[in-house]
Protein backbone atom coordinates (compact mmCIF):
# COMPACT_ATOMS: atom_id res chain seq x y z
CA UNK A 1 0.00 0.00 0.00
CA UNK A 2 1.56 3.68 -1.05
CA UNK A 3 1.29 6.15 1.46
CA UNK A 4 0.58 9.97 1.60
CA UNK A 5 3.42 11.83 -0.93
CA UNK A 6 5.30 14.74 0.92
CA UNK A 7 7.33 16.80 -0.63
CA UNK A 8 10.28 19.29 0.77
CA UNK A 9 10.55 22.73 -1.34
CA UNK A 10 14.04 24.45 -0.14
CA UNK A 11 14.23 27.50 -1.58
CA UNK A 12 17.79 28.42 -1.42
CA UNK A 13 20.59 31.57 -1.94
CA UNK A 14 22.41 28.60 -4.45
CA UNK A 15 19.89 26.56 -5.26
CA UNK A 16 16.61 25.59 -5.06
CA UNK A 17 15.94 21.72 -4.07
CA UNK A 18 12.91 19.59 -4.06
CA UNK A 19 12.96 16.30 -2.16
CA UNK A 20 9.90 13.57 -2.84
CA UNK A 21 8.90 11.40 0.49
CA UNK A 22 6.31 8.77 0.73
CA UNK A 23 5.17 8.10 4.37
CA UNK A 24 5.54 4.53 5.13
CA UNK A 25 4.10 3.06 9.05
CA UNK A 26 7.97 2.01 9.30
CA UNK A 27 9.00 5.89 8.49
CA UNK A 28 9.97 7.99 5.61
CA UNK A 29 10.98 6.66 1.84
CA UNK A 30 12.84 9.11 -0.45
CA UNK A 31 11.40 8.71 -3.45
CA UNK A 32 13.11 11.75 -6.24
CA UNK A 33 15.09 14.82 -5.74
CA UNK A 34 15.13 17.53 -8.23
CA UNK A 35 17.70 20.67 -7.62
CA UNK A 36 18.44 23.50 -10.07
CA UNK A 37 20.73 26.92 -9.59
CA UNK A 38 18.76 29.66 -7.34
CA UNK A 39 18.61 32.96 -9.35
CA UNK A 40 16.05 35.11 -7.74
CA UNK A 41 17.48 35.22 -3.97
CA UNK A 42 20.27 37.09 -2.23
CA UNK A 43 20.82 36.39 1.75
CA UNK A 44 17.26 33.79 1.46
CA UNK A 45 14.81 36.58 0.78
CA UNK A 46 13.71 36.57 -2.78
CA UNK A 47 14.71 39.26 -4.69
CA UNK A 48 13.34 38.18 -8.71
CA UNK A 49 10.03 36.40 -8.25
CA UNK A 50 10.24 35.10 -12.24
CA UNK A 51 13.82 33.67 -11.56
CA UNK A 52 12.82 31.88 -8.64
CA UNK A 53 9.57 30.66 -10.30
CA UNK A 54 11.99 29.30 -13.00
CA UNK A 55 14.39 27.41 -10.44
CA UNK A 56 11.23 26.08 -8.69
CA UNK A 57 9.41 24.97 -12.01
CA UNK A 58 12.92 23.33 -13.06
CA UNK A 59 13.38 21.64 -9.62
CA UNK A 60 9.89 20.45 -9.50
CA UNK A 61 10.22 18.61 -13.15
CA UNK A 62 12.79 17.30 -12.14
CA UNK A 63 11.47 15.55 -9.09
CA UNK A 64 8.00 14.10 -10.97
CA UNK A 65 10.25 12.76 -13.18
CA UNK A 66 12.47 11.06 -10.97
CA UNK A 67 9.34 10.19 -8.44
CA UNK A 68 6.85 9.29 -11.39
CA UNK A 69 4.12 11.16 -9.66
CA UNK A 70 2.81 14.98 -9.71
CA UNK A 71 3.81 17.53 -7.28
CA UNK A 72 0.94 19.67 -6.15
CA UNK A 73 1.55 20.96 -2.66
CA UNK A 74 5.15 21.54 -0.90
CA UNK A 75 6.38 22.11 2.47
CA UNK A 76 8.64 25.22 1.80
CA UNK A 77 11.68 26.78 4.23
CA UNK A 78 12.41 30.03 4.81
CA UNK A 79 15.29 32.30 6.04
CA UNK A 80 16.89 35.71 5.95
CA UNK A 81 18.17 38.16 8.64
CA UNK A 82 14.43 39.05 9.23
CA UNK A 83 14.29 35.69 11.11
CA UNK A 84 13.62 36.89 14.35
CA UNK A 85 13.10 34.28 17.63
CA UNK A 86 12.20 35.46 21.08
CA UNK A 87 11.05 33.63 24.52
CA UNK A 88 7.44 33.74 25.99
CA UNK A 89 5.86 32.87 29.06
CA UNK A 90 1.87 32.42 30.37
CA UNK A 91 0.03 31.27 33.44
CA UNK A 92 -3.73 29.86 33.50
CA UNK A 93 -5.45 28.50 36.91
CA UNK A 94 -6.76 25.20 36.39
CA UNK A 95 -10.77 24.77 36.65
CA UNK A 96 -11.05 21.08 36.70
CA UNK A 97 -8.11 20.33 39.36
CA UNK A 98 -6.63 18.58 36.15
CA UNK A 99 -4.82 19.46 33.05
CA UNK A 100 -7.36 18.98 30.39
CA UNK A 101 -6.52 19.39 26.00
CA UNK A 102 -8.55 22.89 26.49
CA UNK A 103 -6.15 23.98 29.17
CA UNK A 104 -3.04 23.48 27.29
CA UNK A 105 -4.36 24.87 23.54
CA UNK A 106 -5.71 28.40 26.83
CA UNK A 107 -1.86 28.19 27.86
CA UNK A 108 -0.07 28.19 24.68
CA UNK A 109 -2.93 30.89 23.42
CA UNK A 110 -1.88 33.00 26.83
CA UNK A 111 2.07 32.59 26.21
CA UNK A 112 1.55 33.59 22.59
CA UNK A 113 -0.22 36.82 23.58
CA UNK A 114 2.79 39.08 22.69
CA UNK A 115 2.43 42.25 20.53
CA UNK A 116 3.43 41.31 17.01
CA UNK A 117 4.18 44.20 15.07
CA UNK A 118 1.70 44.69 11.63
CA UNK A 119 4.84 43.51 9.31
CA UNK A 120 5.55 40.66 10.74
CA UNK A 121 4.27 37.02 10.95
CA UNK A 122 3.96 34.34 13.33
CA UNK A 123 5.64 31.31 11.40
CA UNK A 124 6.18 28.86 14.42
CA UNK A 125 5.07 28.63 18.06
CA UNK A 126 6.74 26.08 19.56
CA UNK A 127 6.38 24.78 23.16
CA UNK A 128 9.78 24.61 25.18
CA UNK A 129 8.23 23.10 28.69
CA UNK A 130 5.47 23.16 30.67
CA UNK A 131 5.08 23.80 34.46
CA UNK A 132 2.23 22.21 36.82
CA UNK A 133 2.09 23.73 40.21
CA UNK A 134 6.23 24.82 39.81
CA UNK A 135 7.55 21.09 38.79
CA UNK A 136 8.70 21.99 35.30
CA UNK A 137 10.48 20.20 31.99
CA UNK A 138 7.18 18.61 31.36
CA UNK A 139 6.56 18.22 27.73
CA UNK A 140 2.92 16.52 28.24
CA UNK A 141 0.70 17.68 31.40
CA UNK A 142 -2.53 16.31 30.14
CA UNK A 143 -4.09 14.41 32.69
CA UNK A 144 -2.00 15.83 35.84
CA UNK A 145 -3.17 17.45 38.60
CA UNK A 146 -2.81 21.01 39.47
CA UNK A 147 -4.18 24.16 40.24
CA UNK A 148 -1.71 26.01 38.34
CA UNK A 149 -0.54 25.41 34.25
CA UNK A 150 2.33 27.49 32.86
CA UNK A 151 3.63 27.43 29.64
CA UNK A 152 7.02 28.42 28.09
CA UNK A 153 7.34 28.56 24.42
CA UNK A 154 9.51 29.80 21.51
CA UNK A 155 7.88 32.09 18.90
CA UNK A 156 9.85 32.76 15.37
CA UNK A 157 8.57 35.46 13.14
CA UNK A 158 9.30 36.98 9.75
CA UNK A 159 8.85 39.69 7.55
CA UNK A 160 5.42 39.08 6.03
CA UNK A 161 6.16 40.29 2.91
CA UNK A 162 9.15 37.99 2.64
CA UNK A 163 6.86 35.00 3.26
CA UNK A 164 4.20 36.05 0.89
CA UNK A 165 7.22 36.34 -1.95
CA UNK A 166 8.03 32.76 -1.27
CA UNK A 167 4.71 31.27 -1.28
CA UNK A 168 3.76 33.63 -4.31
CA UNK A 169 6.37 31.51 -5.97
CA UNK A 170 5.10 28.18 -5.23
CA UNK A 171 1.65 29.53 -6.35
CA UNK A 172 2.85 31.07 -9.64
CA UNK A 173 4.96 27.40 -10.42
CA UNK A 174 1.66 25.86 -9.87
CA UNK A 175 1.88 24.76 -6.22
CA UNK A 176 -0.17 24.53 -2.69
CA UNK A 177 2.26 25.33 0.51
CA UNK A 178 0.91 23.14 3.08
CA UNK A 179 3.10 25.16 5.56
CA UNK A 180 6.58 27.30 5.77
CA UNK A 181 9.22 25.97 8.16
CA UNK A 182 12.62 28.21 9.85
CA UNK A 183 15.07 26.33 7.38
CA UNK A 184 17.40 25.58 10.78
CA UNK A 185 14.46 23.77 12.60
CA UNK A 186 14.04 21.57 9.06
CA UNK A 187 17.57 21.01 9.02
CA UNK A 188 17.31 19.56 13.04
CA UNK A 189 14.56 17.10 12.24
CA UNK A 190 17.27 15.56 9.38
CA UNK A 191 20.23 16.03 11.27
CA UNK A 192 20.09 16.10 14.80
CA UNK A 193 20.18 12.48 17.18
CA UNK A 194 17.58 12.35 20.16
CA UNK A 195 20.23 12.37 22.54
CA UNK A 196 21.35 16.01 21.15
CA UNK A 197 18.12 17.47 21.80
CA UNK A 198 17.69 16.23 25.02
CA UNK A 199 21.37 16.79 26.10
CA UNK A 200 22.17 20.22 24.75
CA UNK A 201 22.82 20.74 21.15
CA UNK A 202 23.21 23.67 18.08
CA UNK A 203 22.73 22.91 14.70
CA UNK A 204 24.22 25.44 12.22
CA UNK A 205 22.67 25.57 8.87
CA UNK A 206 25.56 27.00 7.05
CA UNK A 207 24.10 27.52 3.34
CA UNK A 208 24.96 29.51 0.65
CA UNK A 209 23.18 33.02 1.70
CA UNK A 210 22.74 32.33 5.36
CA UNK A 211 23.94 30.69 8.34
CA UNK A 212 20.71 29.81 10.59
CA UNK A 213 21.39 28.48 14.15
CA UNK A 214 19.45 26.42 16.44
CA UNK A 215 19.66 25.48 19.94
CA UNK A 216 18.22 22.05 21.57
CA UNK A 217 17.91 21.08 24.84
CA UNK A 218 15.36 18.71 27.19
CA UNK A 219 14.06 17.57 23.92
CA UNK A 220 12.68 21.39 22.61
CA UNK A 221 13.95 24.27 20.84
CA UNK A 222 15.52 27.28 22.91
CA UNK A 223 16.85 29.60 20.72
CA UNK A 224 17.00 30.67 16.96
CA UNK A 225 18.91 32.81 15.19
CA UNK A 226 19.64 33.70 11.46
CA UNK A 227 23.04 35.46 10.21
CA UNK A 228 23.08 36.86 6.83
CA UNK A 229 26.80 35.61 5.59
CA UNK A 230 26.90 32.48 4.29
CA UNK A 231 29.47 30.47 1.74
CA UNK A 232 28.61 33.27 -1.46
CA UNK A 233 30.80 35.33 1.45
CA UNK A 234 33.43 32.63 0.52
CA UNK A 235 33.53 32.80 -3.11
CA UNK A 236 33.37 36.42 -3.64
CA UNK A 237 36.55 36.71 -0.96
CA UNK A 238 37.77 33.96 -3.51
CA UNK A 239 37.20 35.90 -6.73
CA UNK A 240 38.63 39.11 -5.26
CA UNK A 241 41.57 37.35 -3.54
CA UNK A 242 42.45 35.43 -6.72
CA UNK A 243 41.22 37.35 -9.14
CA UNK A 244 39.11 34.89 -10.74
CA UNK A 245 35.35 34.93 -12.28
CA UNK A 246 32.78 34.28 -9.49
CA UNK A 247 31.72 30.67 -11.14
CA UNK A 248 35.71 29.71 -11.07
CA UNK A 249 35.84 30.92 -7.59
CA UNK A 250 32.81 28.96 -6.81
CA UNK A 251 34.30 25.66 -8.20
CA UNK A 252 37.95 25.99 -6.49
CA UNK A 253 35.89 26.60 -3.02
CA UNK A 254 34.10 23.15 -3.75
CA UNK A 255 37.05 21.32 -5.13
CA UNK A 256 40.49 22.92 -3.04
CA UNK A 257 38.56 25.30 0.01
CA UNK A 258 39.99 24.67 3.11
CA UNK A 259 38.67 26.63 6.16
CA UNK A 260 41.75 25.77 8.00
CA UNK A 261 44.81 26.57 6.85
CA UNK A 262 47.22 24.79 8.64
CA UNK A 263 45.99 21.84 6.78
CA UNK A 264 47.20 22.76 3.76
CA UNK A 265 50.28 22.30 3.03
CA UNK A 266 52.86 24.75 1.13
CA UNK A 267 53.43 22.05 -2.01
CA UNK A 268 49.62 21.99 -3.10
CA UNK A 269 49.07 24.15 -5.68
CA UNK A 270 45.98 24.96 -7.62
CA UNK A 271 45.94 26.27 -10.73
CA UNK A 272 43.70 29.80 -11.58
CA UNK A 273 41.60 31.18 -14.47
CA UNK A 274 42.37 34.54 -14.91
CA UNK A 275 40.06 37.29 -15.83
CA UNK A 276 39.17 39.27 -19.15
CA UNK A 277 41.11 36.62 -21.10
CA UNK A 278 44.63 36.76 -19.15
CA UNK A 279 46.36 33.53 -18.44
CA UNK A 280 45.65 30.88 -15.52
CA UNK A 281 48.02 30.93 -12.16
CA UNK A 282 49.60 28.55 -10.28
CA UNK A 283 48.69 29.04 -6.52
CA UNK A 284 49.61 27.38 -3.55
CA UNK A 285 46.58 25.93 -1.95
CA UNK A 286 47.69 27.41 1.60
CA UNK A 287 47.46 30.85 0.08
CA UNK A 288 42.97 29.61 -0.31
CA UNK A 289 43.57 28.52 2.71
CA UNK A 290 44.59 32.27 4.46
CA UNK A 291 41.87 33.58 2.47
CA UNK A 292 38.72 31.49 3.58
CA UNK A 293 40.04 30.66 7.11
CA UNK A 294 38.95 34.79 8.34
CA UNK A 295 35.93 34.48 6.74
CA UNK A 296 35.00 31.32 8.16
CA UNK A 297 35.99 32.62 11.63
CA UNK A 298 34.03 35.53 11.55
CA UNK A 299 30.86 33.40 11.15
CA UNK A 300 31.58 31.24 13.72
CA UNK A 301 32.56 33.95 15.74
CA UNK A 302 29.48 36.14 15.41
CA UNK A 303 27.50 33.11 16.09
CA UNK A 304 29.23 32.30 19.10
CA UNK A 305 28.57 35.65 20.38
CA UNK A 306 24.77 35.63 19.52
CA UNK A 307 24.91 32.35 21.72
CA UNK A 308 26.98 33.67 24.18
CA UNK A 309 24.39 36.78 24.17
CA UNK A 310 21.09 34.69 24.69
CA UNK A 311 22.85 32.83 27.68
CA UNK A 312 22.83 29.26 25.51
CA UNK A 313 27.05 29.15 25.10
CA UNK A 314 27.19 26.13 28.26
CA UNK A 315 23.64 24.37 26.80
CA UNK A 316 24.88 22.85 23.93
CA UNK A 317 26.66 20.25 25.83
CA UNK A 318 26.97 17.98 23.36
CA UNK A 319 28.10 19.89 20.89
CA UNK A 320 27.98 21.61 17.73
CA UNK A 321 26.42 20.21 14.53
CA UNK A 322 27.21 21.70 11.62
CA UNK A 323 24.83 20.88 8.11
CA UNK A 324 24.44 22.93 4.69
CA UNK A 325 26.58 23.25 1.53
CA UNK A 326 29.12 24.83 3.51
CA UNK A 327 29.45 22.39 5.70
CA UNK A 328 31.47 19.98 3.64
CA UNK A 329 34.60 22.19 3.36
CA UNK A 330 37.37 20.60 4.99
CA UNK A 331 38.51 22.15 8.19
CA UNK A 332 35.22 23.08 9.08
CA UNK A 333 34.63 21.21 12.14
CA UNK A 334 38.22 21.63 13.60
CA UNK A 335 37.43 25.32 13.26
CA UNK A 336 34.15 25.24 15.18
CA UNK A 337 35.90 23.61 17.72
CA UNK A 338 38.36 26.07 18.63
CA UNK A 339 35.81 28.74 18.11
CA UNK A 340 33.06 26.91 20.29
CA UNK A 341 35.21 25.05 22.47
CA UNK A 342 32.89 21.80 22.44
CA UNK A 343 32.95 19.03 19.55
CA UNK A 344 31.54 19.51 15.94
CA UNK A 345 30.79 17.19 13.47
CA UNK A 346 29.30 17.98 9.88
CA UNK A 347 25.28 16.98 10.14
CA UNK A 348 24.42 14.54 6.87
CA UNK A 349 20.68 14.06 6.42
CA UNK A 350 19.13 10.60 8.53
CA UNK A 351 16.30 8.84 9.18
CA UNK A 352 14.55 7.68 5.94
CA UNK A 353 14.72 4.83 3.43
CA UNK A 354 14.60 4.50 -0.41
CA UNK A 355 16.94 6.53 -2.34
CA UNK A 356 18.45 8.21 1.02
CA UNK A 357 21.98 8.05 -0.88
CA UNK A 358 21.06 10.65 -3.65
CA UNK A 359 20.20 12.97 -0.69
CA UNK A 360 22.97 11.86 2.10
CA UNK A 361 25.10 15.78 1.61
CA UNK A 362 24.57 18.04 4.24
CA UNK A 363 23.03 20.64 1.36
CA UNK A 364 20.03 18.75 1.00
CA UNK A 365 19.49 18.68 4.88
CA UNK A 366 16.54 21.40 5.17
CA UNK A 367 14.92 19.50 2.06
CA UNK A 368 14.97 16.29 3.70
CA UNK A 369 14.00 17.90 7.25
CA UNK A 370 11.22 19.72 5.49
CA UNK A 371 9.81 16.27 4.18
CA UNK A 372 10.04 14.63 7.64
CA UNK A 373 8.93 17.87 9.14
CA UNK A 374 5.68 17.17 7.28
CA UNK A 375 5.48 13.68 7.95
CA UNK A 376 5.19 14.24 11.98
CA UNK A 377 3.15 17.42 11.38
CA UNK A 378 1.04 16.25 8.67
CA UNK A 379 -0.59 19.56 7.97
CA UNK A 380 -3.28 19.95 5.81
CA UNK A 381 -4.88 23.57 6.52
CA UNK A 382 -2.83 25.70 3.80
CA UNK A 383 -1.14 28.65 5.15
CA UNK A 384 -0.20 31.83 3.71
CA UNK A 385 -1.79 31.27 0.50
CA UNK A 386 -2.19 34.31 -1.79
CA UNK A 387 -4.54 32.85 -3.84
CA UNK A 388 -7.15 32.58 -1.00
CA UNK A 389 -6.66 36.41 -0.70
CA UNK A 390 -7.61 36.99 -4.33
CA UNK A 391 -10.64 34.66 -4.13
CA UNK A 392 -12.05 36.66 -1.27
CA UNK A 393 -11.63 39.58 -3.19
CA UNK A 394 -13.12 38.40 -6.31
CA UNK A 395 -16.02 37.19 -3.60
CA UNK A 396 -16.12 40.84 -1.82
CA UNK A 397 -16.11 42.29 -5.58
CA UNK A 398 -19.30 40.43 -6.65
CA UNK A 399 -21.18 41.20 -3.87
CA UNK A 400 -20.50 45.00 -4.13
CA UNK A 401 -21.68 44.57 -7.64
CA UNK A 402 -24.96 42.41 -6.77
CA UNK A 403 -25.80 44.97 -4.16
CA UNK A 404 -25.38 48.15 -6.48
CA UNK A 405 -27.66 46.52 -8.78
CA UNK A 406 -30.72 45.47 -6.15
CA UNK A 407 -30.24 49.17 -5.23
Amino acid sequence: MSGEIIVGLDIGTTKVCAVVGEARPDGVEIIGMGSHPSEGLRKGVVINIEHTVNSIKEAIEEAETMAGCEISSVYAGIAGGHIKGFNSHGVIALKEKEVTKKDIDRVIEAASAVAIPMDREVIHTLVQEFIVDEQGEILDPLGMSGVRLEAKIHIVTGAVTSAQNIVKCANRSGLDVCDIILQSLASSEAVLSKEERNLGAAIIDFGGGTTDTAVFSGGAIKHTSVLPLGGDNLTYDIAVGLRTPKLEAEKIKIRYGCGLSSLTGRDETIEVPGVGGRKPRVLSRQVLGEILEPRVEEIFSLVHSELTRSGHEDTIRSGVVITGGSAELQGVTELAEQIFNSPARVGYPQGMSGLAEIVNKPMYATAVGLVLYGSKTNNKTKKFRIRDTNIFNRVMGRMKKWFKDII
